[in-house]
């Protein structure tokens, strides 16, 4: 009896020792004595300027993704060209290797984990009902040795029962980000009317999947890229507002796949009427964010560029917990 006695007291001790509140010190609900992230830490509206941008070749002026790999920024254009370009961190072009065996229907992102390289295939902005959603998965030992072994992992969304097509620019079921974890991908879409991302989720496997409904998240602009840090549990996404006011939406301290259950922050960029199209970063830190080329004439002629951004100030030591 005393034994079980002690047991009990000590679980009624570790339950009544954890703290639930806004556990990040930049947080105007920051909580000293919280143990345990609530997820509901609201933050001061910021805009942070970039620390500098680079004008990119005129081979990628519809550049998308972005991703971090082998020394070099690799990145692609979303229409027809069958390229991955690796830049360097100034944006010059470095390397190119050919996808030979695809097809470029409409790349908008570029994602990675360990052993491979993805490419999604999915841009679906101008009817919504393209029914050859798709992301190649693309193993990077190969790759390097400029001779890419291809899988194609195809989709429907999961609620998505009417495919009849809608004006361009209205849809629900487009997409322009997503993430690899573990053994799933994870898309971020964009929600013309709303502003707001859809988030699904799918096997990383080869085959024909259901992307099933997750959680929606209101981003108050339309996500076009991303990017995950699995040590750090933090994912970064990019992309601008109805307006072509660009940003960046933290996601960070969340619990396993739990996405929304940390902190939640969105950045302005100072940057004018910019398409932001692909981010990456190595350390959390800072990170690389591109646009594409913008022209209407007379009023907009905004050239495909690189920027890189130093969000130590915002983050500050969460890296390193």
């Amino acid at each position: 009896m005393n034994i079980f006695l002690f047991f009990f007291c000590l679980c009624i001790s570790t339950t009544y020792s954890q703290i639930s509140g806004c556990t990040d010190p930049l947080s105007k609900q920051y909580n000293l004595n919280a143990t345990v992230n609530d997820g509901n830490c609201k933050y001061e509206i910021i805009k942070i300027k970039p620390e500098y941008s680079k004008k990119l070749s005129d081979s990628i002026r519809e550049i998308s993704g972005l991703i971090s790999f082998d020394g070099l920024l690799w990145t692609h254009n979303d229409d027809h060209d069958k390229t991955l370009y690796g830049l360097d961190s100034l944006g010059k072009i470095k390397k190119k290797i050919i996808l030979k065996n695809s097809i470029n229907h409409d790349w908008e992102e570029i994602s990675q984990d360990r052993f491979y390289i993805y490419i999604g295939d999915f841009g679906n902005n101008y009817s919504g009902n393209r029914t050859d959603l798709k992301i190649l998965k693309i193993e990077k030992k190969s790759f390097l040795e400029n001779n890419p072994i291809i899988e194609t992992i195809s989709f429907d969304y999961s609620d998505q029962t009417d495919l009849f097509p809608n004006k361009p620019n209205t849809t629900n079921f487009d997409c322009e980000a997503f993430i690899v974890a573990k053994d799933s991908i994870y898309l971020f879409t964009k929600q013309w009317k709303s502003s707001k991302t859809s988030i699904y989720v799918l096997p990383n496997q080869s085959g024909k999947h259901v992307a099933k409904l997750k959680e929606t998240l209101d981003t108050e602009g339309l996500v076009t890229g991303a990017v995950y840090l699995d040590t750090k549990k933090l994912i970064a996404l990019c992309g601008y507002s109805k307006k072509g006011k660009p940003f960046i939406y933290l996601l960070y301290d969340f619990k396993n796949d739990d996405f929304l259950s940390g902190n939640k922050r969105r950045i302005k960029l100072k940057l004018p009427f910019h398409q932001i199209e692909g981010i990456t970063s190595t350390d959390g830190l800072h990170y690389y964010l591109t646009n594409e080329s913008l022209v209407q004439k007379p009023i907009l002629h905004i050239p495909q560029q690189i920027h890189y951004f130093d969000l130590s100030p915002i983050l500050n030591s969460y890296p390193d917990k």
